[in-house]
Parts: C-alpha cells; structure tokens; sequence
C-alpha cells in the first residue's frame, strides 16, 4: 500500500500541473487575445505582468493565513477562486479587463506554493522535503510543457474564450476533491497505516501547533530569509521568460505556426521538470549521508551556474530548435534551485514555513514581474535580445553568491 504521505506528493503533483496550465495558457493564447483587442507586445507585457504583481504582493499574507488555518482549507479555497478567474480570463472585454482579471487570478494563486510547503512540514521528514518539492516543482514544469500545445490545439479547436472555461471547470473539480481528501495533521487523518503514524510522529522534525501570524519584523528576521528572497528572484527572473515571451519570441522569430511553436517552446519546460527531479533527488541524498546545509546548497549553486551559461549561449542561437536546447540547459539549471529552496524554508522557519515561503515566493515572482515589462521594453528600446540575456546571466551568478552564504538551521 502506498503510503498517505506519497500519495500527498503525487495530488501536490497534479496540484502544479494544474496550476501551470492555467497560467501559461494566457501565453499560449497571444495571437489570439492582442488581435481580439488590438494590443501591442508592451501593453500584453503589462497583462503577464498584472499577474506577476499580484501573485507576489499576496504572496506572504497568503503564507500567514496558510499558517494560521491550514492548507486543507486555505488551499481548496484558493484553487476554486482562481479557477473562477481562469474562466473570467474568457470573458474579458479589453486591455483594462484583462488586467484586473489576471492580477485577481495571480493573487488567487498566492496561496499555492506556501499551502504545500506547510503540508510538507506537517506530513514529510526533513529527508523527503527536498524530493517531495522536486515531483512538485517537476508538476509545474510538465503542465506547462503540456499546456503549450494542447492549450494551442484548444484555442484551435474551440476559440480562445472556451479554452479557459474548460481550465476553469477543471480546477473546481480539484478543489472539491483535495478538501474532502486531505487533512492538515496526521493526527487529523483516518485510514492510513499505525506504522506511517508512528514514523511520522517520530520524524518529522517539529511540532504541528498552528501558530499565530508572525509580525512582519519578526518574519524579515527569520535565519536566511533575505538570501532566499534574492536567489528565488534570480531564478524566476530566467524562468519567467519561459512561461510569456519564449513561445511568442519563437513564433515570431522562426515563422512557426502556433503548434509547432508549442513544442519547441516545451522543450525548455521538461528540460525544468528533469532539474527540479534532479536538485531534490541530489539534496536529499546529501541530506541523508550527514551534509547537513550543504545538501540544500551545492545543488543550488551547480544549478545557477548551469543556468548562467545556458542564457549565455542563448546570444548565438540561429534556429528554433538550438534556442530550444541552450535555454533547456537554462531552465534545468535554474530548476535545480527550486525542491533545495523550499526544503531550506522548511528545515529553517518549521511552523512558519508558508509565511517564510511566502516571502521568499514574493521576491521571486517581483522577478517575473521584471521579467514580464523587461522584454519588451528591452527589445523596443535597443532592438536585440542581448540586453535581456545578459541581465539573466548576470542574475543568476548572484543567485550562487546568495547560496554561498546560506547557512544550517538553528536549533
């Protein structure tokens, strides 16, 4: 019998499927929404933005609440409100809709990542965290793979409107199956094995209380906290680029139809799903042989370093598909980081881990923010993309100078 605490990392899994597919759906759907509404690439970059925004600036009130009513509740409840904003996204009226809809949807999502990392803490080990958040990651990363073409093939088939009702509708399904499934304690949860619960009071590392928000001079003062905020907003910043410009940037570019660019643009993606599995099966093995903090550190900074010559090379790509395979190398680079990040959160802030997750979430997604409006700016005001490749690679040497600071928890 599969144990409850692997089967909590596989729903988690489709939990970031979903979550993707429904954000990279907008990119998918370019061509479509900028002729509907006469759009220029800037003012669409604003619409990719209005989300980044609004994620990040939910992202720690989400984390506290997380913390303070649990995932069980917080998370069901977010998944169905941003479901319902997935479908609205269909129902948009112009450039000034558009915005007020996506940055709602992308604070409807701030919840998600801070929601799982708290499960993690109440039913993981610290010597699973690390794999359980790289299968999580790795979600994320094969939904938005797969959202590419399908979503393409979707708006194809059925217009670009009834492609986000059908993700709507998908989400709400979620929602009301994750509440009636999970609970947020062991304790709390029937029909699962004597021997996990005894291993898993005997291991997790802590203690389940809930705990009262921490005020937000307490939060900023956790160990390592702003080292975290500055890695994660060098990893979104070159991972970002991937889930908005990159499809559209191949489409124009190469003069590929909107399936074919799919699936070159997907290549990126699972190259992302191959180095979440990676940092997390690396950090977890180190973690168990007695590396203590170097298990969350060394993968990371392997993989900023990954990430800074695959944005490098991108500056000499002259086809889709070698584009395709430098930012691959990118993105598995940058993927690294994710499972040891959030595992550090974890070991470090405990019950305080969906408000420290939420911060350093926040940093990262004021990344893609940057990410979102730099693109275009850049590539208006210098016509190149080498200003934007450069900044990525200048990033992500700073996100390994942030990880070679990091240190063990305390106590």
């Amino acid at each position: 019998m599969i144990a409850f605490r692997h089967r909590l990392i596989f729903v988690t899994f489709t939990l970031a499927w979903l979550l993707y597919i429904d954000r990279i759906a907008i990119s998918t759907a370019k061509s479509s929404i900028t002729g509907a509404f006469a759009l220029t690439d800037t003012q669409f970059g604003w619409a990719l933005s209005a989300f980044a925004l609004g994620y990040a600036l939910s992202q720690i009130p989400a984390g506290m609440i997380v913390d303070r009513f649990g995932p069980r509740l917080v998370l069901g409840g977010l998944v169905a409100i941003w479901s319902l904003f997935t479908g609205l996204t269909g129902l948009a009226a112009g450039l000034v809709s558009l915005l007020v809809i996506r940055a709602l949807f992308g604070m409807a999502e701030a919840g998600a990542w801070p929601a799982c990392a708290r499960a993690f803490y109440s039913w993981l080990p610290p010597g699973e965290r690390g794999f359980a958040k790289s299968v999580n990651m790795s979600g994320s990363r094969l939904g938005s793979a797969f959202a590419l073409p399908a979503v393409a093939w979707l708006i194809t088939a059925l217009g670009w409107q009834a492609a986000f009702w059908v993700l709507a509708a998908a989400g709400l399904v979620w929602a009301g199956c994750w509440y009636f499934w999970f609970r947020d304690t062991p304790e709390e949860k029937s029909g699962f094995s004597p021997e996990e619960r005894s291993f898993l009071a005997a291991n997790r590392g802590g203690s389940n209380a809930v705990e009262k928000p921490l005020p937000l001079g307490q939060l900023f003062r956790l160990q390592g906290i702003w080292l975290m905020m500055g890695q994660y907003f060098a990893s979104n910043f070159t991972f970002f680029f991937c889930l908005t410009w990159l499809f559209p940037m191949m489409q124009k570019t190469y003069h590929l139809d909107p399936v074919t660019t799919g699936f070159y643009s997907a290549i990126p993606l699972l190259c992302g799903a191959a180095g979440a599995w990676s940092g997390g099966v690396a950090g977890d093995a180190l973690w168990r042989r007695g590396a203590g903090v170097n298990a969350r550190k060394w993968p990371a900074m392997f993989g900023f370093a990954l990430s800074a010559v695959g944005v490098v090379a991108a500056l000499w790509c002259r086809t889709p598909l070698a584009m395709a395979v430098v930012l691959g190398i990118a993105i598995y680079g940058s993927d690294m980081t994710l499972p040891t990040s959030w595992a550090y959160v974890i070991d470090v802030s405990k019950n305080h881990s969906g408000a420290m997750g939420g911060a350093m979430n926040m940093a990262g997604n004021l990344g893609s923010f940057v990410t979102s409006l730099a693109w275009p700016y850049l590539l208006a005001a210098t016509g190149s993309t080498t200003p934007f490749f450069i900044a990525a690679a200048v990033l992500n040497v700073l996100g390994l100078l942030f990880w070679s600071r990091a240190r063990a928890a305390r106590g």
